[in-house]
Formats: structure tokens, sequence, C-alpha cells
């Protein structure tokens, strides 16, 4: 994929919206990178630690695992923004133009309600885990922190969903997501 232009990574949406879509869209992208490469060193330090020095780093496990949680629940709200969604389009594909614009309204708004529903229960999910007392064995840490990314991830896919519902509502054209306009590649 190429390098956006300089006018992808800014909102088209007008005003707050437009911030509010131009700042998660430069967090999500920060944290899948930093988690990701954070990832890759964390186990190539490991290996060699194991290789090397016969030695083995104690936490590797648990961190990689915290930064599994946290790309994929980061990764999930990048996917909306990207239009990277799974679509079955065949019933889509065949309305006008205006008939696909508002059904993608309501489905983005239907997905907005549920990740905010889902972000709900996370919350009660962690207030769970918290009472239970449990730690990480080699970090020390409680178990709930790593859970904290699960209501970020799907509360920002919900944001993601609900300003994709807005830039249909504003547009006479049809946005899989802020970004990214409905349509199939030639390639």
């Amino acid at each position: 994929m190429s390098r956006q232009s300089p006018s992808k990574r800014t909102s088209q949406l007008p005003g707050v919206l437009g911030w509010v879509d131009t700042w998660l869209g430069r967090a999500e992208a920060l944290i899948l990178g930093a988690g990701v490469l954070l990832m890759a060193l964390n186990t190539v330090a490991n290996v060699i630690g194991r290789f090397l020095f016969q030695h083995s780093f104690f936490f590797t496990e648990e961190v990689n695992r915290i930064l599994i949680i946290m790309i994929t629940f980061a990764g999930v709200g990048y996917a909306a923004r990207q239009g990277r969604h799974i679509r079955m389009s065949a019933f889509f594909d065949a309305l006008p133009t205006a008939g696909r614009r508002w059904l993608m309204v309501f489905i983005a708004l239907i997905t907005s309600l549920f990740m905010f529903a889902l972000t709900w229960f996370s919350v009660f999910y962690i207030d769970s885990v918290a009472g239970s007392g449990r730690i990480l064995p080699a970090l020390q840490i409680p178990v709930w922190w790593i859970f904290l990314w699960v209501p970020v991830g799907l509360g920002v896919t919900g944001i993601q969903y609900l300003l994709t519902a807005v830039k249909n509502v504003i547009s006479q054209e049809v946005y899989l997501s802020t970004q990214v306009k409905d349509g199939y590649d030639d390639d």
C-alpha cells in the first residue's frame, strides 16, 4: 500500500469532529507502530539472550501478551478508520448511491452502538478481574491493567463508526469510513 498523502492524514470532517478524527488516527498509528516494534525488539532480545547467553528474559511472554492485546484492540479502530472491515455487499452494491449512503449511515450507527455496548460491558469485566486481585507472575502487575486496552479500543472503534455515519450524512458520496470512499480498486 502506498504512503498516505498529507490530505489523507487530516480529517475532512468539520470542526471538532475533524480534530477528533485526526487525533484518533495519529494516536492509533503511533500505538500500532510502537506496539509492533516493541514486540519485535522484545522477542529478538529474548532469542539473542537465549542463544548467546543461555538465559531467557523472564518477562518476555507477559510483555508480548500485553502488546498483543494492545495491538489487537488499537487495530480494530484502525481497521474501521481504513474501511478494512468485512462487508457482505451484494445487496448494498445493487442500491443507488443515495440508498447505499443511507444504508451505510444505518450500518455505521448500529455498529457504533454495539461497540459502545461492548465498551460498557468490558469495563464491568475489568472491574471483576480487578476484584480478583490476580497479578502477572513475572511482572508483578495487576492483570486488569492489561485489559484496559479493551474498552479503549472498543470505544475508539465506536467513535470511528459514529464519525463514519456523520461523514455519510454530510456527504453526497458513500464513505466506508471517514477517509475511504465506497468502491472497488481496478488493480
